[in-house]
């Protein structure tokens, strides 16, 4: 239920976040998780403790997609990658932590209240920190608030890179002025450039989890259990170590995105994950029933250890990042929470099915899907996704345009320039 309150809350977030702004849409998130953490720990039935998770559900879904277009709109271009993807740290970081707080709350009475009760902490903080911050200078540049964009930019780029930046926005601004009408869902496939663009972005967040980042996160003391470590507490300690591993690899992530660029770094990242997800493969199929402890089982958490070595720090970042940067402003929350939708959606089903196909094909035949699944995902992002690194928000949308019309928009926008300049 949580999924699916994040589903929702993914799907009507980018709404939210094109009418009231990126900064309202936070602080909405953080009231709907604050009251959601409550319901669950006062929870008297289970029926009540499910209304607490959908609560819950729909304060992430509207934060997955409001924080990293909020970051992307405040942040330069030449390091909006890595400012992006330290969202994706935080969120890495903050599931390491919740291992920990779990683990510290396992000794304490009336445990799981506490372990629910206390994630209200954080978004409370959150709560009363962006009260502090401005909003997006981009979205206020496009509701017409123009000096309080300016002022929000003037705190980030020199007088000269400030001219710029506000060139690029008035542009925008233009264009949308001359199309004169509200973006809808049915929009983003009417308009070829914007169709294009969705499917890159939202086929990026269904392969991050098509691939099994959550099938790792969510069941990996399972995992560990199936490779032959039968010791809960042992289980835990391997499972605390992946999660440490995912949150440090995000920090390798943050460096390499605006030196080495999303593309490059999605591609090295999947060719990693194939090669681990074939060796957990390798390691079940190997492992005989009843052994335990053997030299398979540590083969299994080797290659779960590599898994996470190599997805965090590109595919997980990478799709975060794209999707923040690759849409027009217009279509920038909209397409935004589409995008987070379908990986809600995505993250649902692999969660849902993954213990069953499990069981029903073998857990090496499952890794082995996985495996399929990320060789399909590279020849995704070859085809479709461009490089994005270090490009302003209407250069990317020139790739689209180029993409959608070829050499006909080259001859238009030639065309244009030369009477600009007449």
């Amino acid at each position: 239920m949580a999924l699916v309150g994040a589903m929702i809350g993914a799907a009507s977030g980018g709404w939210i976040n094109d009418a009231y702004g990126r900064k309202k849409a936070t602080l909405l998130a953080d009231v709907v998780f604050t009251a959601g953490a409550i319901v669950m720990a006062a929870a008297p039935d289970p029926y009540v403790l499910i209304l607490g998770r959908l609560l819950v559900g729909l304060g992430v879904g509207t934060a997955s997609v409001t924080a990293p277009v909020y970051i992307a709109e405040a942040s330069p271009s030449e390091v909006r990658g890595g400012l992006v993807s330290t969202n994706v740290l935080m969120i890495t970081g903050g599931q390491f932590l919740s291992y920990l707080v779990n683990l510290a709350f396992t000794q304490v009475r009336g445990t799981w209240r506490w372990m629910l009760g206390v994630s209200a902490v954080p978004a409370v903080i959150q709560f009363f920190l962006m009260l502090c911050l401005p909003e997006s200078p981009r979205w206020l540049f496009m509701k017409n608030e123009k000096d309080k964009a300016i002022a929000v930019l003037s705190k980030i780029y020199d007088i000269a890179r400030l001219e710029d930046e506000v060139d690029h926005l008035s542009a925008a601004l233009e264009e949308e002025q001359q199309r004169k009408h509200t973006v809808r869902y049915l929009d983003v496939f009417r308009t070829k450039e914007i169709r294009i663009a969705f499917l890159a972005g939202a086929g990026l967040q269904a392969f991050q989890q098509f691939t099994g980042i959550n099938t790792v996160m969510y069941y990996s003391p399972t995992i560990v259990q199936m490779a032959g470590f039968n010791s809960n507490q042992l289980a835990l300690l391997l499972s605390l170590i992946v999660a440490a591993m995912n949150a440090g690899g995000t920090v390798v992530g943050i460096y390499l995105i605006d030196h080495c660029g999303r593309k490059k770094l999605a591609l090295s990242s999947l060719s990693g994950v194939i090669v681990s997800l074939v060796i957990l493969a390798g390691a079940f199929f190997a492992e005989t029933p009843g052994s335990s402890n053997g030299i398979y089982g540590w083969l299994a958490v080797i290659g779960l250890a590599l898994y996470i070595a190599f997805f965090a720090p590109g595919m997980g970042p990478v799709p975060w990042t794209v999707n923040s940067e690759i849409y027009p402003e217009q279509y920038r929350g909209i397409c935004g929470g589409m995008s987070a939708t379908v990986n809600w959606i995505s993250n649902l089903v692999v969660a849902q099915t993954f213990l069953t196909i499990a069981e029903a094909l073998g857990t090496g035949v499952t890794f082995l899907i996985l495996a399929g699944i990320a060789l399909l995902a590279v020849v995704f992002v070859i085809v479709y996704v461009p490089e994005t690194k270090g490009l302003t928000f209407v250069e990317v949308e020139r790739i689209w345009k180029e993409r959608a019309w070829g050499s006909s928009y080259n001859t238009e926008s030639l065309l244009e320039h030369g009477n600009e300049s007449t």
